[in-house]
């Protein structure tokens, strides 16, 4: 195998191919990185959450893959995975995902001893995902915590301490993460039946949908309490009004439970995010 055939390999199994997943941990990341620097964060600290993010993300792919090298290849949309389908060796997935979380921890090394504290636990959260489906009900709600993990570290990296507002945002994410992995995992409803994988959807059974729009419901409820708990204005709350559109729109996607409409609402949470986001650099850009 030449090294630029090895090299698309590693770029498949860390799914840079496929950026919706660095989106949707970034958005969050982002949110706590503006609110902790009040709309005028240093931009080293934006550089480094920034790569930090593609880096773990990438680094959770791949342990990903090695977790669920003998479940993968009994499902269609996952048979031709580089390590399922025998084209990577489960170490070398291993050694890459450690090769990864060392780059980014390396990131973090001119930032506070609070901040370096706290990438061990999330390293530990991004390393034991995977390995949640065997036994968690709702391992989405772990993972809204791994993805979410970002925001308190954002506060300690600028302020040296973590606020109350920063676990509240964590709590908004990890409603967020379930809404959108729920509407993943609708996709994979029957794989995950027949494999005996545990997620959201199967635990929510025929409140799957409600389910879903109630955690939408609750991260924007969330969202407005932190906003109330920092002051945040006008912008920011019509910023939580797009998204609860884009999440009432997800709902028109989700209704009937068809496999195609579920990936595209999954896939078009990155609006949501970005709503969230956009709301919140405008109303530190109004004048108080």
């Amino acid at each position: 195998m030449t090294f630029s055939e090895r090299l698309s390999l590693y770029f498949q199994l860390t799914r840079l191919n496929r950026p919706i997943g660095i989106l949707l941990l970034l958005w969050p990341t982002l949110w706590g990185v503006w609110i902790a620097g009040e709309g005028h964060p240093t931009w080293h600290i934006v550089l480094i959450f920034t790569l930090g993010t593609v880096l773990m993300r990438s680094a959770g792919c791949a342990i990903n893959d090695f977790a669920d090298r003998h479940i993968d290849k009994h499902v269609k949309r996952t048979e031709a995975r580089p390590v399922t389908s025998g084209r990577i060796r489960p170490r070398e997935a291993v050694w890459l995902a450690a090769a990864l979380a060392a780059i980014s921890f390396l990131l973090i090394l001119p930032l506070n001893t609070l901040t370096k504290l706290m990438s061990i636990p999330a390293v530990f959260l991004a390393a034991s995902y995977p390995f949640t489906k065997r036994f968690f009900p709702i391992p989405q709600a772990y993972l809204g915590i791994a993805f979410g993990f970002g925001i308190p570290m954002a506060f300690a990296a600028q302020l040296d301490y973590v606020p109350p507002v920063a676990w509240i945002l964590l709590c908004a994410n990890a409603f967020w993460a379930i809404a959108y992995d729920t509407e993943y995992a609708m996709v994979d409803r029957d794989d995950d039946i027949h494999l005996g994988i545990h997620s959201s959807a199967l635990w929510f059974g025929k409140y799957d949908v409600a389910a879903v729009m109630a955690c939408y419901a609750l991260t924007l409820a969330l969202l407005a309490v932190a906003g109330q708990m920092t002051g945040m204005g006008i912008a920011y709350y019509l910023g939580l009004l797009a998204a609860a559109g884009i999440a009432l729109h997800h709902y028109r996607l989700i209704r009937n439970r068809q496999r195609d409409a579920c990936f595209k609402a999954f896939l078009h949470n990155n609006w949501f995010g970005a709503a969230v986001f956009s709301g919140i650099v405008l109303d530190f850009l109004i004048p108080r």
